[in-house]
This record gives C-alpha cells, sequence and structure tokens, in this order.
C-alpha cells in the first residue's frame, strides 16, 4: 500500500479532540438525599455502568470519524500482486508505434500516425524526471535505443513515418521488451500506439508474445488506440494477371477485388485502368463503374488484347477519394514476347502422333495461340538447330542414340524445357535406362503397368505448382475420371530432385519434373498420341464418355508454359521482398540504372556468371524500371505492391484483443484522460479514497444518531 499524500496522516492527531470533549462533558454525580438510601445507591451504579458503555461507543465512532477521515484524505491505494511505488518515481518506459501504411487512414484532417505521434509527444511529457525512454516502430530495421534523453525521443517520433513493409506489432513489441530488460529501473511500462487493424497481430505471433510478456515481470502495457471506430474506405486487392510473360498473341487478363467498408460506394465512384505501352505511352485504358456493399468483394476484370513485344506496365485506380489512399492503386507488369517456339518430335507419321499435342498448344487458324509447333521425326534431332526452340517434346519416343540423349540433356542444362511423353515405343526398357537417357528421365523404367477395366485417371492433389495453378479454382469440378488410363508405365526409385507433379489415383505418378542444370524435364508415363481408336493406352487427348478433352487442353498448355519458363519468371512484387530479374546472356552489361517510382535512380552491378540481378531496395509501392546500354539495349521491369494486410482496415473486437494477450493484463486507452487515469492507476495502484470516504459519511451518520438517543435521554 501506497499514499498520494502521506503527510495528511499527520491529521490522525485529531481524535484527542473527541477525547477532551469526552471528559469535559462527563456529567458529574450528584448527591441526593433519600430515606431509602441503600436502594438508589444500588440502581446508581447500574446507571452509571450503563452511561459508561455508551459514552465509551460515542468516543470510539467520533474517534473513528476523524481517524478515516484523515486516513482518505491522504489517498491511500492498493495494487495487488506487484510492486508499486511513488507517482514521480522514474520508469523504464518504450513507446511502440504502427508504422504500417493504413495508419495513413485520414479522419477530421488527420492521419491515425499524426494521431500517435501527437499523443506520443504528450505522454513524453507526463513521463517522470530521469525515466529513461525508448521509441521503437514496426519499420524493418528501425532499431531502437534507451535514451534518456527526453528531446531526442521526441524528435524521433515527429521523424516516424509508415512503410510500405511494415513488420508486425509483436515484432516491435519483442524489441520494447529487449530494451525494458537493459534498464536497471525496476518500473517497466509498454505504451502501443495503434488503431488496432486485425492484420497487425498475426495469429501465429501471439502464443510468444504472451510468453515475452510474461517473462519481462512487472511492466505496464497500455493499449492507446489511435484508430476509427467505423471507418470508410474502398480499396483494391491483389491484382491477378493470366500471365506476367505472355506471348504477343495472347490476351492479358487482369483481375483484383473491390473491398468496401463502412458504407456503400457512392455512384460517381469507378476504377480505371492505365497501362503504358513498351514505348512508355499510355494505351488501352478502360473504365469500369463500382458496385460495392460493405462486407462483400466485387469482383473487377480488364482485358487487353494485342499488345507488342516489350515490357508494359500499369495500374488500377478507383478514380475519388476516400480515407485511406493507399489501397486506392495497385500496379502491375508483363512481359510480351513473340509466340514461343516448341519443337514436336515423335515417331513415323510424325504429323500424326504429334496432331493431338499440337493442336492443344496451337490450334488450326488460331492465329493468337502462344506457341508455335514445329514436327519433326524422331531421328531427325539431331540434325535440328535445338537453340531456336524454348522446349522440345519426345512423343512416345523411340530409342535413341546415346548422342540424341546428350544434345537433349545439353539443351535442357542451357536452361530451356524438355519434355517426355512414354508410350507403347519405350522398348527395349534397357536402352532407356543407360546413363545417357537417365540424364533426363526421372528414374529407370520397370514394365508396363495394365488397367483394362478404366478405373485409372489423373487425381491432381496439391494445386500449387504452377503447371496445376489454372485447376486451381475448379479442383473438385474437373471430371478426370471421364479420361480413364489404360496402361502406363512404373518407374524404379526416382532420384533425388525428382518431384511428382500429378499422380493417378492410386498414387503412383503420372507427370514427373526434374532440374537439369538450368532448365527442367517433364515426364508423363502415358502418351498424348495414341489414335482411341486403336487401342490407346489412355483417353486424355481425344475424351471420352461424352467429355470434351478440355483438360488435356488446358495440362498441355500450362506443361509448354511452365518448360519455356513463363510460369515462373516473376515481375509483380510485395513491398519489401528480393527482386530477382533473370538477364539475357546474350544482352548481358556490368552495371544497370534502377529507376525507382519516386523518380529516383541508382546504379547495380551485375554478376556476370549468374545471369540475373537481385535488387533488395523494394521499400516503395508502383512501377520499377531496369535499363542498360541506351537506346535499343535492355529495357526491363517489375512492379512492387502492398502486401494485403498493410491496408486492411478490420479492427480487432474487445474479445479478440483480450485474446491477444492472454492472461497478461492490459489497459485499453482511447483519450489523453483515460491514458492519465490508467497510467496513475498503474504507478501507485487503486485508489481507496471513495470507499472510505463512503465509510466516514456513514459513521458521521450513525455518531449523530446515537448522540441524539443519548443526550436525549
Amino acid at each position: 500500500m501506497t499514499f498520494v499524500s502521506p503527510l495528511l496522516l499527520v491529521g490522525g492527531a485529531l481524535i484527542a479532540v473527541p477525547i477532551i470533549l469526552h471528559l469535559i462533558m462527563r456529567r458529574k454525580p450528584k448527591l441526593l438525599e433519600f430515606p431509602a438510601i441503600r436502594f438508589i445507591q444500588k440502581r446508581h451504579d447500574v446507571n452509571r455502568r450503563r452511561l459508561r458503555l455508551r459514552h465509551l461507543l460515542l468516543l470510539l465512532l467520533r474517534m473513528g470519524v476523524i481517524s478515516l477521515l484523515a486516513f482518505a484524505l491522504a489517498r491511500p491505494s492498493v495494487k495487488f500482486g506487484t510492486a508499486v511505488g511513488s507517482q514521480e518515481a522514474p520508469v523504464a518506459a518504450a513507446l511502440v508505434f504502427d508504422a504500417a501504411p493504413r495508419m495513413e487512414y485520414r479522419h477530421e484532417n488527420k492521419t491515425r500516425l499524426d494521431v500517435a505521434r501527437d499523443l506520443g509527444a504528450w505522454l513524453l511529457a507526463q513521463l517522470p524526471e530521469a525515466s529513461e525512454i525508448s521509441v521503437v516502430d514496426t519499420r524493418i530495421g528501425s532499431g531502437g535505443a534507451i535514451q534518456p534523453d527526453r528531446g531526442a525521443a521526441k524528435e524521433r517520433i515527429t521523424r516516424i513515418e509508415s512503410t510500405a513493409n511494415s513488420q508486425s506489432l509483436p515484432t516491435a513489441i519483442d524489441a520494447a521488451v529487449t530494451l525494458l530488460q537493459q534498464s536497471p529501473l525496476k518500473r517497466r511500462e509498454i505504451y502501443i500506439f495503434t488503431d488496432l487493424a486485425r492484420g497487425a497481430w498475426p495469429d501465429k505471433q501471439l502464443a510468444k508474445l504472451q510468453e515475452q510478456l510474461a517473462g519481462v515481470g512487472d511492466v505496464g502495457i497500455y493499449v492507446i488506440d489511435v484508430g476509427v471506430e467505423k471507418p470508410i474506405d474502398y480499396g483494391l486487392g491483389e491484382v491477378r494477371l493470366s500471365g506476367e510473360v505472355l506471348s504477343n498473341r495472347s490476351t492479358l487478363a487482369i483481375e483484383t477485388r473491390l473491398s468496401c467498408v463502412g458504407a456503400p460506394a457512392p455512384a460517381d465512384r469507378s476504377v480505371e485502368l492505365c497501362v503504358m505501352g513498351a514505348d512508355g505511352k499510355p494505351q488501352n485504358a478502360g473504365v469500369q463503374t463500382i458496385e460495392a456493399t460493405p462486407g462483400e468483394l466485387q469482383p473487377l476484370e480488364f482485358r487487353i488484347a494485342e499488345l507488342g513485344p516489350g515490357t508494359h506496365q500499369g495500374y488500377l485506380q478507383i478514380v475519388g477519394q476516400d480515407g485511406l489512399a493507399a489501397d486506392d492503386r495497385r500496379y502491375f507488369t508483363v512481359e510480351v514476347k513473340p509466340a514461343w517456339r516448341v519443337l514436336l518430335a515423335a515417331p513415323k507419321p510424325a504429323q500424326g502422333n504429334a496432331w493431338y499435342l499440337a493442336q492443344a498448344l496451337a490450334p488450326d487458324n488460331y492465329r493468337k495461340a502462344r506457341f508455335n509447333c514445329d514436327v519433326c521425326e524422331l531421328g531427325d534431332l539431331l540434325k535440328r538447330q535445338l537453340s531456336d526452340y524454348a522446349a522440345v517434346c519426345l512423343l512416345d519416343p523411340t530409342p535413341l542414340e546415346p548422342a540424341t540423349w546428350q544434345k537433349l540433356a545439353d539443351f535442357a542444362t542451357e536452361g530451356h524445357g524438355v519434355a517426355i511423353f512414354l508410350g507403347r515405343n519405350a522398348s527395349p526398357v534397357d536402352s532407356f535406362n543407360e546413363p545417357q537417357a537417365q540424364a533426363l528421365l526421372p528414374g529407370k523404367l520397370l514394365q508396363q503397368v495394365r488397367r483394362p477395366d478404366g478405373n485409372l485417371y489423373l487425381s491432381p492433389r496439391d494445386f500449387q505448382h504452377p503447371i496445376l495453378a489454372e485447376f486451381r479454382d475448379y479442383a473438385g469440378t474437373i471430371p478426370w475420371d471421364a479420361f480413364p488410363v489404360f496402361r502406363y508405365w512404373s518407374l524404379d526409385e526416382m532420384p533425388k530432385g525428382v518431384g511428382v507433379v500429378v499422380p493417378y489415383n492410386n498414387g503412383k505418378p503420372a507427370l514427373l519434373e526434374r532440374p537439369v542444370g538450368k532448365g527442367r524435364t517433364l515426364t508423363m508415363t502415358t502418351p498424348v498420341s495414341d489414335n482411341p481408336n486403336q487401342n490407346p493406352w489412355n483417353l486424355l487427348p481425344a475424351g471420352g464418355l461424352g467429355v470434351e478433352p478440355l483438360p488435356f487442353m488446358i495440362l498441355a498448355n500450362q506443361m509448354a508454359a511452365y518448360l519455356v519458363g513463363s510460369s515462373d519468371q516473376q515481375l509483380n512484387y510485395l513491398a519489401g521482398q528480393t527482386v530477382v530479374v533473370p538477364l539475357d546472356a546474350a544482352q548481358q552489361h556490368p552495371r544497370y540504372l534502377l529507376k525507382t517510382p519516386d523518380g529516383k535512380s541508382s546504379s547495380y552491378t551485375a554478376d556476370l556468371d549468374r545471369r540475373d540481378l537481385s535488387i533488395t531496395t523494394t521499400d516503395q509501392v508502383g512501377n520499377y524500371r531496369l535499363q542498360a546500354g541506351g537506346t535499343g539495349g535492355v529495357d526491363l521491369g517489375f512492379s512492387v505492391n502492398y502486401a494485403p494486410e498493410q491496408t486492411q482496415l478490420d479492427r480487432l473486437s474487445d474479445q479478440e484483443l483480450s485474446g491477444v494477450f492472454g492472461p497478461v493484463k492490459f489497459q485499453l486507452a482511447h483519450t489523453r484522460e483515460q491514458i492519465d487515469r490508467d497510467v496513475s492507476t498503474g504507478r501507485v495502484g487503486r485508489e481507496l479514497f471513495p470507499p472510505l470516504i463512503l465509510i466516514v459519511a456513514i459513521l458521521l451518520g450513525l455518531e449523530m444518531l446515537v448522540a441524539n438517543r443519548f443526550y436525549k435521554e
């Protein structure tokens, strides 16, 4: 227990007043003459004892009133379970600021970060003298240090700005706890300035946060809410592209979702698309009107055809202003290339055996196909210039010469793709198990497995692989069982690095991937070239049971795109991610100039041995440009956007906030008055003045009642 005004305890000496009054006002006995004196004397003794008891009770009441009054005026307080001290004792205080982009939400002409900075500066002035102060925010690498100089702490607060790549609040609190543990002061306090957005508190970090706070010991935790209880905002979600690298024959599809918080979108709001051509001039702009209600996600889609070769950049923008500008614009980059050339090598007759795959990749009379397919016989592979092609597909190959296998392995090692579709012609098996062939194949061939009942089919399970990306939204609706497989090759133990992309429904591998140098190979254990009317191994390319072979066409195109490298080249990143830009071996330069969204430029030195350039300075959102060699030289680009959780305004409920800290006690404040009250309570404990004054009032009333009754008698 401690006292706010301990000197007032001296007032307890006033209990002498009722004692003096008691002695002065004590009634003196009168001598009365009466015949029956002995009976009067007996009665007198009884009355005297009764009067003494009554006066003693009245004396105790008056003494209690004065003692309690002096005790109450000294403002005692109690705090259970932790040590307390004087209100003015120095403290080790850590001020933690959320610096995520959503803190730029503007309300009443102030951002949430402005409000946090104002409250932080005010709080500094309230801290006791000789306190040790640390200022921490959620910017990565912001660090922190104990600062006894209050002016330096205030300057650090004023310099806090929002960051595109904000770390979570539990991470920042962890840094604050580390700083507090370095202080010799026993009293420690953490002030967390936040808008209570749910995205700032990842669930997977909460258990560790509670463990850290519990291990600090006696620490006061104050969550200062600087958010708006009912924000109003319209925002764009993550941008999804039909491809980041695509053919000039392809149509670019741009998809996103519009979120609405607080109120329906007004009628004058719209989403505008702006695309910059390879020459830097805007083209193919489009506008769509917004129709969204709170709590719902409105899908938006734009399509752009006939983009010329080169790097194209653009953005989607909500037209009109709202509280948060950070989620009103999303950027994107695509690279357009000429149609990829793919070589299909098949046994005689080559054109007939390659027909199904060629029609899936480049249908006749469809000029917008993203692949150009050339067909040759397997025996002509040695004479072909493979460097003219982005990928080579072997359809039901017969035994090949070691030199052919070696040429294909060299082709893959240089960064290209090779697909092998095993079928009836893989005989004798020993020729496919030779070292030259095994450099590409995912394992040694064992035997043909027959399933004439038609109850075997492809059964994709994990749709995270780029080849299966197009199937994710329709995973449970594709009738793979309508395309039965009657025969396939079983493989021996697979070497390290081989992965199963698609299995059969019996768990055996159907489509396998193997990295080879800088390239890769795909192997399918059943062919895609059989005539469905001539004892086929499967009905994948031809369809069956009245179902069109659309799944095969999608799978074939995804496999080809993966082989040519269009599906694994990334041009769109989140803030803070490391960007890896592949460099063309034919156009490499020792130095590159990077133009950032704010118009500034910086120079980068390339590692010519790796054939790529790593860029880590992605702390700005927008479109970046990488150039070298002047006009006609390298001109590449990439885009950076906010992570979705950085701009989400959904707030924690009271129950969710309690779950954040678990058993660790904390105080939630919204205003300066609440902060002042909670901090005072946390430092000196709960004051007993109100209940003590109530008891004094009760005792005074009781004293008056007893005194009136006693004196009346």
